[in-house]
Formats: C-alpha cells, structure tokens, sequence
C-alpha cells in the first residue's frame, strides 16, 4: 500500500527553559542553562540539590484550580503543552473528523509524586486508609492521554507508551504510524513527566546517575565533558499536532516539517547501561535512516541523546560514526539536555521539537557547559558548544535511549509539497 505522508503543523511545551515554545526556542538558541536549586521540597538531606524544574508555576494560570487537584503535576503538563500545539495548529475543531483524531502520550513514569504523597499522608495518618479517591487515576501513566482526548473530543487511537526515556519519542513513532497507514488523520502526540520530588531525587542518587555538583547547578549538565558526573534531572512536557499531508493542505495550515521516518531497536544488553560500542544505537538510526527513504548524507543536525553520564556519550558518538562514516565530521550536532537537563520520559519530544525548529529557523542549538572534551570522545565532530550556529538544514534526526535498551530515532526534513 502506499504510505501517506505524514507533517507537523502544531508544537508546544512547558519546561526550565520556558513556559511556551517560543520562550523555550529564544532560550534553547541563547544557551541558557535551566538548572537551580530545588524548590518543591527540602532537598537538604539528599546528594543532589538542584534540577531543571518548571520555574514559577502556577498551574491556576492554565487550568482552574478545582479541575488541576484532579490531576498530578505530569498530567498538568500535558494538558498544557497540549493546548499551546492544538492552538498553535490552527485546527478548526468543529470542522475535524474526531473519530480519526487520536492521542498518544507518553510518561516514562507517570503520577510519581501523587504516589509519593498520598504513601506520606498514609504512614503519618497511623496507617488509616484514607486515600483520595482520585489517588488511582492521578497515577497511572495513561490518564494523560484520557484527560486530553476527553478535553477535544477525539475519539480515534488513545494509549500511554512507556519505554524509560524513550517513551514520548515512541508516542510520536506510533502517531506517525496510525497516520501514514491511513488509519488517522491527526494526533496529538508527546510526553510530560514530573520527577523531582524525593523519590525521583533520592532513587537516581542512590544509582549514582544524576550530577552532585551542587555548587554549580548551571553547569552540571555537561555532555562529552570530560568533568561530567551524571545527568540533571528536567521536568515538563512536549506535545506535536502531528496530521497527513492533504488534510493539512486542504485547510491551509502551516507546516514545520515533515515527519519523514522513525526507528526503534533494543540493546538487548544491560538494564541501565548502554551497550560499550553503542550497538542499538547504531542500529537505530539505520532503521529511522531507512524508513525516511534518506541517505546519511541527507542528514545535517543531529540531536544526541547527550545525557552527560560517563558510558552513554562515549557509546553514542561512536554509534553516530557507525552511521554516518566520514560525513559524521560534517553533520552538526548538539545536546540540548546540556540546559532543559532530561525530562525522562517527555525529553524524546522535548528533542523532537529542538530538531523540528532547526528546520524551521536554520539555527542550530548548542551544547553549553564544555570545558574540557573527554578523551574517549571523538574530537573532530561538531558538537555545537557553548554557541549556537546558523546553518540550512535539510533534515534532523533525533535520538532518544532508555532504561532498557529501549532506542528510538525520529527523523524529520525541510517541507516540500
């Protein structure tokens, strides 16, 4: 059968680095760092003090106070990004067919800090079980993806992808799917995840995998540095108005870019490492490469993974010399992590969006926070650090790893009808 072509016409999303994507654009391509101290609890008794968290959120600004209770902080995200993309799409949503209108959103862990709390109110009410009753549905990592569908009417396709840090990179492959399949004509499709809190905090301390270096939070994500010491854990969301081609046409929206291909492979290997010579993500982004119908040497911008631990940026790099050979040396990549810190399960559509607008606006973001490369690292690619650079390009590739050996690539090119 032939494959419908699939565009973006819709982007938004919240995070350290703004509160819309256009605050988020201006600041990814300033360099600006989003890390600080934590301000949501006492993280005076834990190894890392800081995160890149939502700065000055007040969630009655987007959702009215008695309807935000219902929801934990991951699905406050999505509902918000998911309006500024809705908005932002132009979508008329009287004129829509919902029944092919679907959603698929994604969290890496869902309601954590309902969890957290509702097990704190539990142990200091002398084990009395009095659990809000809205407990469970906070929770679970699909309900986003429900709130949201209720909110629009769309009755088409509607789950939750997990797979760690890879799961909103996942939601978009599968919205990308159920359209160019023709089983759908538009998704909204992304990930939020709110993970700073004890738990989320205290459980990546005690794996030894987020940064301590509390005395200087801006600079602690520092990908391929050789002074790197974990990766700064990011909250927020991300959300695309992924649609086919003639139905965005036919009512004259405005594109982006176009979804051109996505891959998805496991490491089979380890639970949290990746695999030393970076075997899945070779792999990956072979299949993305492949499923675009694209050349290595169609690609300009890579977005890495770049979380700033020590065997995921050696394992990486190697894997995007695997690929692309000698014309690694001319691609430009970068990590934005380096200033929104990782998002977890919502950070694959926080990247997608970063790709997506290089497209759009020729500018490439940086990677901030280099000092001093890591040997084991490749010294002649570009890595774009510190200052972000202009440059066409024709088509950016995303790469997005998880706990699990769960890989993720997504590919995206300039729009041409």
């Amino acid at each position: 059968m032939e494959l419908k072509r699939v565009v973006v016409t819709g982007l938004g999303t919240i995070n350290a680095l703004g509160h819309n994507a256009a605050e988020t654009w201006q600041n990814m391509i300033d360099g600006v760092s989003g890390a600080g101290p934590i301000t949501t609890f006492d993280s005076s008794k834990f190894k890392t003090k800081f995160a890149c968290e939502v700065k000055n959120f007040d969630v009655t600004k987007y959702i009215p106070r008695q309807e935000s209770r219902k929801l934990d902080r991951y699905a406050q995200f999505a509902m918000i990004t998911a309006e500024e993309a809705v908005i932002d799409s132009g979508l008329n949503l009287d004129e829509i067919n919902k029944d092919r209108a679907g959603v698929i959103w994604a969290s890496g862990i869902g309601g954590l800090d309902t969890f957290l709390q509702e097990s704190i109110a539990y142990v200091k009410g002398d084990y009395t079980p009095r659990f809000n009753p809205f407990f469970i549905p906070k929770m679970i990592a699909d309900i986003a993806s429900g709130h949201i569908s209720i909110k629009y009417d769309f009755r088409g396709p509607n789950f939750a992808t997990v797979s760690a840090c890879a799961s909103s990179a996942n939601a978009l492959v599968d919205a990308f799917n159920y359209i160019r399949l023709g089983k759908a004509d538009i998704f909204i499709a992304g990930g939020s995840e709110a993970a700073v809190n004890e738990a989320g905090i205290g459980g990546f301390n005690a794996m030894h995998a987020i940064s301590t270096r509390n005395d200087d939070p801006k600079t602690a994500s520092r990908p391929f540095d050789k002074g790197r010491d974990g990766f700064v854990i990011g909250e927020g969301g991300c959300a695309l108005v992924l649609e086919e081609y003639e139905h965005a046409i036919k009512r004259g929206a405005r594109i982006y870019a176009e979804f051109a291909g996505g891959g998805l492979t496991a490491d089979a290997y380890h639970i949290t490492a990746p695999h030393p010579e970076g075997r899945g993500a070779t792999r990956v982004m072979q299949v993305a490469l492949e499923d675009a119908g694209l050349n290595p040497d169609d690609i300009d911008y890579v977005n890495l993974h770049g979380t700033s631990t020590g065997l995921g940026d050696i394992a990486e790099t190697k894997a995007v010399v695997n690929v692309f050979g000698e014309h690694a040396y001319k691609l430009s990549i970068s990590s934005t992590k380096s200033m929104t810190g990782h998002l977890l399960g919502a950070t694959g559509a926080l990247e997608a969006f970063a790709a997506i607008k290089a497209i759009e606006t020729g500018i490439i973001p940086p990677t901030i926070n280099h000092f001093e490369l890591d040997d084991e690292i490749d010294s002649k690619l570009d890595f774009t650090f510190n200052v972000a650079k202009k440059r066409e390009v024709r088509a950016a590739l995303s790469n997005t790893f998880g706990f699990g050996g769960h890989n993720v690539s997504v590919v995206f090119k300039k729009f041409n009808r």
